[in-house]
């Protein structure tokens, strides 16, 4: 609790607009993407004739998919897909 204070109180007073709902909208789509096609126990779920409302519950209420989504190079999108790549050492970073 004490971290998520923390960090709450660094970003409460931070705007956001209409690209980063654009962003977020972006990474839902991911993430969806990471839940329909690779998370087995969605899978599993589906493919056992699980009750699919439940199943999908999890899944954000929007989302966009941007076919090889770009963004600008130095900005805070771009950053963060620097820290998200693949293959980062990240016990000896």
């Amino acid at each position: 609790m004490p971290i998520y204070r923390e960090l709450v109180n660094r970003n409460i007073n931070k705007t956001y607009g209409e690209t980063e709902k654009r962003w977020q909208g972006i990474r839902r789509g991911r993430y969806v993407e990471f839940n329909l096609v690779w998370d087995k126990g969605t899978k599993f779920g589906l493919e056992t004739d699980g009750r699919t409302e439940s199943i999908l519950m999890s899944l954000p209420a929007t989302a966009h998919w941007i076919y090889n989504h770009q963004p600008e190079k130095n900005s805070n999108e771009w950053e963060t897909l620097n820290w998200l790549r693949k293959n980062i050492d990240w016990i000896n970073m």
